[in-house]
């Protein structure tokens, strides 16, 4: 009897710890995993598990330079997130999802970002994944690359993507610069570096908000060249940056948002 009672509470004892440990202890960030790969790693917020209509994914994929998908990651897209869920009535997930470019799971996620597309590598088993991703409806937006030679690497891998498509620049009375916000003013949404006097980089100095149609002439790909709205977002609550500029950002990443959602 009493090696029973040791034994039970033993058993007791150990529930209880198991307990508090799992009370006390710190959950693991939600992409703890690729932090080491990202620029400007967030701590999450209380709600970083709960779902929402809406996520922002955020495309990983293989570069020239190592690394290149994190840029601005992940303080760009949280501040951006909040942004939307505050301005909108969008019901928004509050961190973002990451999305390997190897994985079918891109599916499940209608909305991709990708950062400094001028140096992706793509392999044909990613191009044939990207073009069902494509046709089954689902919208990149493409960011912060600048200069022809990353033009030029951005359309050579584009062209395996999506033979057949066309570049255009979006006209200003296109319904994506006036879903929510109409955006009548085309100004350049430059990088940090704007805050040293230099609104272009990497010789980019003229802007352009283009898009590659896909076969039926819906927006596919959403392509903000020589222009670096990330860097808005993510120094949006910084003193130094140019408030119209990150207000302008946080209105075209709405809007694009708006439309994929609704188009």
């Amino acid at each position: 009897m009493r090696a029973r009672r040791v034994a039970v509470l033993i058993a007791a004892g150990t529930a209880l710890a198991i307990g508090l440990y799992a009370a006390t202890s710190v959950s693991p960030r939600r992409w703890q995993v690729y932090e080491s790969e990202m620029q400007n790693p967030a701590d999450d917020p209380p709600d970083a598990w709960v779902e929402g209509e809406f996520t922002f994914a955020r495309l990983r994929y293989r570069s020239w330079r190592r690394g290149r998908w994190g840029t601005d990651a992940n303080k760009s897209e949280r501040l951006f997130l909040q942004g939307l869920r505050r301005l909108t009535r969008v019901d928004t997930r509050s961190v973002e999802e990451i999305v390997d470019i190897d994985s079918d799971g891109m599916h499940n996620w209608p909305f991709l970002y990708a950062v400094a597309a001028g140096d992706w590598q793509i392999s044909e088993p990613q191009a044939t994944r990207l073009r069902e991703f494509f046709e089954r409806g689902g919208t990149l937006m493409v960011d912060d690359f600048h200069g022809i030679p990353e033009w030029n690497g951005f359309t050579r891998a584009l062209d395996r993507v999506l033979p057949g498509h066309t570049i255009v620049e979006i006209p200003n009375d296109d319904p994506i610069f006036h879903t929510v916000y109409n955006l009548e003013e085309r100004v350049q949404i430059s990088g940090w570096n704007i805050v040293y006097g230099t609104p272009w980089e990497r010789g980019g100095i003229e802007p352009h908000w283009r898009a590659a149609l896909d076969s039926h002439g819906r927006i596919a790909v959403m392509i903000c060249f020589n222009m670096d709205v990330g860097d808005a977002w993510e120094w949006s609550d910084h003193p130094l940056y140019p408030e119209k500029l990150a207000s302008l950002a946080y209105r075209l990443g709405i809007n694009y948002v708006t439309y994929a959602m609704t188009h």
